[in-house]
């Protein structure tokens, strides 16, 4: 792309210095005019926004209807918002202490004395003992990293009242060691049931800190990118979406796994199993169903995508098998091809279409019903 810069398959927001660009979903060839620019960016804007939330990258009631009327100049500031949301209830509910070793002189024995430090640091003042001891406060890994989160939102942020937030937040935060946060900190992270109200701080905080990349090739602008992959982004909504009509007749399976060959294995996307009776047996049904974000012809497969739904016709004993795709314009599913070999019965694949979009521009949140009358 001349005198630009192209997203393949991803969405979500980059900042460099003043600098915002938001990457959104579109399902569609159509061109933006200056009339419906707005309105079709706001659409869009808030399909992604909902996506987010049902995949589970956004906390549910953060894109509830009073919350989205307010508006933020990008995706990026409802995050920043939340995230000093959630450290604000951490802080008003208390945040979490934890048992810590410690080495230092105190006055008062306890634990038990280094004796090689005490006689180096304590042989003129007597009255202390350096000693290794237990400490109950709140310096440990989870404050630390959401001290961090603040400190990498408010180099961020250029608007006074998220600043001002911060600089509330951090007034508020008890007195403990900044430290250098990576993606092995949040390795170390085991969550339990004193420290589960976490959750959502810690994850956006981590967000923050692993994207964050201060002073961009030694220049003065701080970069922070958070991006989502389109067709992990589409394959988790789809599956999120059955997984809500799942009942006793059906049941949805995500990422299950065959070995295939040598210790690799296969991992179709989504897998429905109807129950049927068959001679006063239950009998689970399987049809296999593999998301694809992209735009494609009801009638054109490509060979590749073909090969994989029949590996996964075979190995999961399916006769039909579905490649999903976001519908555009007036597109209508192909019909079921056959395959030729492979199963002593007859089994099948066909290129099928789901509207993004209601009738009203919104999220189809009937997409598992338009799924499931595919098979």
């Amino acid at each position: 792309m001349r005198n630009g810069v192209k997203f393949a398959n991803y969405v979500g927001v980059i900042q460099i210095g003043n600098l915002v660009i938001e990457i959104l979903p579109k399902a569609d060839k159509a061109t933006l005019s200056k009339e419906n620019e707005i309105e079709t960016y706001d659409k869009w804007r808030r399909v992604l926004l909902k996506m987010l939330a049902i995949s589970g990258n956004l906390k549910i009631d953060s894109v509830s209807q009073s919350f989205l009327k307010k508006r933020y100049n990008s995706l990026l500031e409802l995050y920043f918002e939340i995230y000093l949301n959630e450290v604000s209830l951490l802080l008003r509910r208390g945040l979490v202490k934890k048992y810590r070793k410690d080495a230092a002189n105190v006055k008062a024995l306890k634990g038990r004395i280094n004796f090689a430090r005490n006689i180096q640091e304590n042989l003129i003042h007597q009255e202390r003992f350096h000693t290794t001891h237990q400490c109950y406060d709140f310096e440990h890994l989870i404050n630390q990293i959401l001290l961090k989160g603040l400190k990498v939102l408010k180099q961020l942020s250029n608007r006074e009242s998220i600043i001002s937030r911060v600089n509330k937040l951090r007034f508020a935060f008890p007195e403990i060691k900044e430290i250098n946060v990576d993606q092995a900190s949040f390795v170390k992270i085991n969550l339990n049931r004193k420290t589960e109200t976490y959750s959502e701080a810690i994850k956006i905080a981590k967000m923050l800190i692993l994207n964050y990349s201060p002073d961009i090739s030694k220049g003065q602008d701080d970069m922070l990118a958070l991006l989502f992959d389109m067709n992990m982004l589409w394959e988790k909504y789809i599956y999120r979406m059955l997984k809500r009509r799942e009942d006793a007749e059906l049941k949805i399976g995500f990422q299950e796994s065959d070995k295939f060959w040598n210790n690799r294995a296969i991992h179709p996307d989504i897998v429905i199993r109807k129950k049927h009776l068959i001679d006063n047996e239950e009998y689970w049904k399987p049809y296999i169903i593999d998301t694809k974000w992209k735009i494609v012809e009801p009638s054109k497969p490509s060979d590749d995508d073909l090969k994989q739904m029949f590996a996964y016709n075979l190995y999961w004993d399916a006769r039909k098998s579905i490649l999903l795709y976001p519908k555009t314009g007036e597109k209508k599913d192909g019909k079921f091809g056959e395959y030729h070999k492979g199963h002593i019965e007859s089994h099948f694949c066909k290129v099928g279409f789901v509207d993004v979009l209601n009738e009203k521009g919104e999220l189809n949140m009937g997409v598992a019903d338009d799924v499931i009358r595919k098979i």
